[in-house]
Parts: structure tokens; C-alpha cells; sequence
């Protein structure tokens, strides 16, 4: 490991949504892959905005970078990937094509949420470059990207492992924020318990990126995000699986609080367009694009609502 070559890693706090962005590159060849990347999206208005995006394509061409791979650890369900986005301006540029990379099982994932939210199968199928699979490795330059299956929070996730550093995704937080929660549909805490476990059985010295942090603010220590920690600190003060902590212990622990929690405030709008890879929706005849939002009514709304037919 000593002589293997060290990758450049830059990180990127997105503060709307907590999100750590990464972009990774090999000093020598300036190959660089960029990791869970972030659309600005106004709730508020449903407007769809690109400063965080360009601000990361500017760092490309200051620091003369060729894109081969924009990778996603998972759907995410807080904020909207602006991995099509940076694809294409990219390719417009005359700058690199890269692919846009995501674990093989978001197929289950996309048949899932396409289902939930009436997505016609044109506008999600085949919409990513290339679909991982455990132990699949990628050349970056002079660099790996090892591929590791990471499921729990969402069935899909992976995380990658470039030299000394596992760029987790949701799979583990900070030590002081803990775990992901694991209710979306698919998610499993048994599963995510592995994952995480599989993650502290690397070397004490690695690395381990988070995909976001949710840093303290009521007298804690900490109030400046961070970007990783490493196994070590992880199996240490991890305050849902540090060392010690049983299997039944944690899953119990997060379902009781998984149950407690109402649902990310961009969900149904990240879940929609991440299935597309950031794609935008098609236009309708009256050249509107849609996100489709479910209605919560009263129990008895039958008595006043236009019911299904059948």
C-alpha cells in the first residue's frame, strides 16, 4: 500500500442538504471521478437551479481535470444528483464523456419507485452508464476503484474503495451522528449492520468518506462538518456500532427509531429524478415537466373524493 499511488481527493460541503461531494483524481494522469454530486432544488417554488453543479465543473477545468466516471453510492432521498447535468456539459465542453456509475441493483430500486410514481420505463431504462457489481473494479489513471456492495440503507448502495479511503455513502456517518436509517422500501437494518461491519474490518487507518454530516450544535464540540473518519475513530465512538454493540442490539435500536421519523423533505421529488440518473422528466403537451407528489387526505375522503374504478 506504501508504494501504490495516492490519490487527490477534494471535498465539497453542499449546506442545504448536508451532502459531502467528492472529487477524486490521479495526480500524475488528472483522471478524476466525482462522487454523489448536488442539484440545488427550491422546494418552495420547484425550481431546479445549477450553482453547486458548475461550481464543480469550474474546479474541473481550474484544475485541468478529465472526468471519467461520475459515481453514485446510491438513490438518494434528500437531494437531486446532478450527474446528467454534469455529463452533458461536460460533453458540450469538449472537456471528457464520462459514464455515470451506480450499484447493479438499482434496477430493483427503479422498478420500485417507477411503480410508485407512474414513471414510464422509457425515461429510466438504461438512463445510467454503467451498473457495479461487488468486487468490480474501475481504472482511473494510475488508480483502482474497487466496488463494494454496501445494502441497508437503500438495497442499491455501494461504496468505493480508492487506495486507503472508502468513499461510504450513507453506509456509515460520523462517529458522533452514528447510522443511516434503513425504512425506505428495501432498506433493511440487518443489512446495514453488515455493511458497516464490513467496513470496520478494513485496516484502522483508513479512510471512511461519509455521504453526509449532520455536525452537533447544543454544546457539543463539533460544529463544522467533516468529511470522514477512519476505522479506528469509527469502531472507537461510532455511538450506533462501536465496538461491542451486538447485531440484535443495533437492528432493534433502529427500527424502534426508524419508526419515529417522518420522511426526508425532498422524497418524493430526489426519489423521481435519481431513478432517471438526473434526467430531467419529459415535457407534457403543455410543455410543463411534473414530479408526482402523493395526497394525504383524511380517512374518510371517500365520502368526498372520486374513487377508483374497477
Amino acid at each position: 500500500m506504501a508504494n501504490a499511488p495516492q490519490p487527490e481527493i477534494h471535498t465539497v460541503f453542499e449546506p442545504k442538504t448536508s451532502t459531502w461531494q467528492y472529487m477524486v483524481a490521479d495526480p500524475v494522469t488528472k483522471d478524476a471521478a466525482i462522487i454523489d454530486s448536488v442539484l440545488d432544488y427550491d422546494i418552495a417554488t420547484s425550481t431546479i437551479t445549477t450553482l453547486s453543479a458548475d461550481n464543480l465543473i469550474h474546479f474541473v477545468k481550474q484544475q485541468n481535470y478529465k472526468i471519467i466516471f461520475i459515481l453514485e453510492t446510491h438513490v438518494h432521498a434528500d437531494h437531486l444528483t446532478a450527474s446528467k447535468y454534469i455529463q452533458q456539459t461536460l460533453i458540450r465542453a469538449g472537456y471528457s464523456n464520462p459514464q455515470i456509475c451506480i450499484g447493479k441493483r438499482i434496477e430493483q430500486v427503479q422498478h420500485t419507485f417507477a411503480t410508485k410514481y407512474g414513471i414510464d420505463k422509457a425515461e429510466y431504462v438504461g438512463v445510467f452508464d454503467k451498473l457495479l457489481d461487488d468486487g468490480e473494479r474501475l481504472s482511473l489513471g494510475s488508480l483502482e476503484i474497487e466496488i463494494l456492495h454496501l445494502p441497508g440503507h437503500t438495497p442499491d448502495h455501494v461504496g468505493y474503495v480508492i487506495g486507503p479511503n472508502v468513499f461510504t455513502g450513507d453506509s456509515l456517518f460520523l462517529p458522533d451522528v452514528g447510522s443511516a436509517r434503513c425504512d425506505f422500501p428495501g432498506g433493511d437494518a440487518t443489512a446495514l449492520f453488515k455493511s458497516m461491519s464490513r467496513l470496520l474490518s478494513l485496516p484502522p487507518g483508513f479512510r471512511l468518506y461519509s455521504g453526509h454530516d449532520y455536525p452537533p450544535n447544543q454544546g457539543e464540540e463539533r460544529k463544522e462538518p467533516r468529511a470522514f473518519a477512519t476505522v479506528a475513530e469509527q469502531r472507537e465512538k461510532n455511538k450506533h456500532v462501536h465496538d461491542g454493540v451486538s447485531m440484535n442490539e443495533f437492528v432493534q435500536w433502529r427500527t424502534q427509531r426508524d419508526a419515529t421519523l417522518g420522511e426526508p423533505r425532498l422524497l418524493h421529488q430526489a426519489l423521481q429524478f435519481n431513478i432517471r440518473a438526473g434526467q430531467l422528466p419529459a415535457v407534457s403537451d403543455h410543455g410543463h415537466r411534473f414530479f408526482h407528489v402523493p395526497l394525504k387526505v383524511p380517512e374518510d375522503a371517500w365520502t368526498w373524493g372520486v374513487e377508483t374504478q374497477g
